[in-house]
């Protein structure tokens, strides 16, 4: 026969075990929870990042390894992007789809000053690539440019020491992938430099040692920038300061574009772009 004590102890024992086991069945809903929400995060993210998605007001819920779907958008191939999107977040094996597709969509109109978060990452994009090109430079010389982006409309702001430099700071910025406009409000400071100062400008620049991995990761990454440029497609080696550019291009523009991307690139004495054919020659 149990006595009061034995009987007071197990109830103890059973107590604390249901409490750890309640303990531990909260913490793995909670840990599961955390889970849902960063994966919904993600995927919104995503579609906030899509220059396809981003316009759409579309709703994301994660239960377990399905993510749900809801909102509307314009098109059946916006729809299956949101699938594929949501499928390549870790964790997420399923998709219930529940956007409709209206072919007369349009998405709610906003201020021109309330930028999505997408549309800021874009500009910020373009305006980080710009300074680099800027930077890269070996035309720049004497450049203080401030670079500003909104909607893909790019302001410059600062001095150049020439009138050659002010377009070509223009012109760099132009051939950005998104840009639509640039307003060029560079000022020149020193119009005539003298013989002295551009004599003491190309002593300084060849007094530079600039290795060939750096000017080859700077010219690939220049082409990868361009908007009238396929980088993917160009293959690039440098040697003693020698860029060799090989690979194919769409059009003769394209394939004089890219040896002047690659000329602009500090450190680059010339370029050979003898194995850097158009499409039809290789094809022919």
């Amino acid at each position: 026969m149990k006595t009061p004590l034995n009987k007071l102890i197990i109830a103890c024992g059973l107590t604390l075990t249901m409490a750890q086991f309640s303990h531990l069945a909260l913490a793995e809903s909670a840990s599961q929870n955390t889970n849902e929400v960063r994966q919904s995060a993600q995927i919104s993210t995503a579609f906030a990042l899509s220059p396809f998605l981003r316009a759409h007001d579309l709703e994301v819920v994660v239960k377990g390894d399905k993510a749900i779907l809801t909102g509307k958008v314009e098109g059946e191939v916006n729809k299956d992007l949101a699938s594929e999107i949501a499928l390549g977040v870790k964790g997420i094996k399923d998709v219930e789809n529940k956007i409709t597709v209206d072919e007369n969509y349009e998405a709610s109109k906003k201020d021109d000053k309330d930028r999505s978060f997408g549309e800021v990452v874009d500009d910020a994009t373009i305006t980080a690539s710009i300074k680099s090109k800027l930077l890269w430079s070996k035309f720049a010389e004497g450049l203080s440019t401030n670079v500003d982006t909104e909607a893909g409309k790019v302001t410059l702001k600062g001095t150049a020491d020439t009138e050659v430099n002010k377009e070509l700071a223009e012109r760099l910025a132009m051939n950005t992938k998104g840009v639509s406009s640039v307003d060029n409000q560079l000022k020149v400071k020193n119009e005539k430099a003298s013989l002295a100062d551009k004599t003491k400008s190309s002593m300084s620049s060849a007094g530079q040692a600039i290795s060939d991995t750096w000017i080859t990761t700077k010219v690939k990454s220049s082409l990868m920038y361009s908007s009238n440029v396929n980088g993917s497609q160009i293959s690039v080696d440098t040697k003693n300061g020698i860029v060799t550019l090989s690979g194919t291009v769409n059009s003769g523009a394209e394939r004089e574009l890219a040896i002047e991307i690659a000329e602009n690139v500090r450190g680059t004495k010339s370029v050979k772009a003898k194995e850097l054919k158009e499409l039809k020659q290789v094809k022919n």
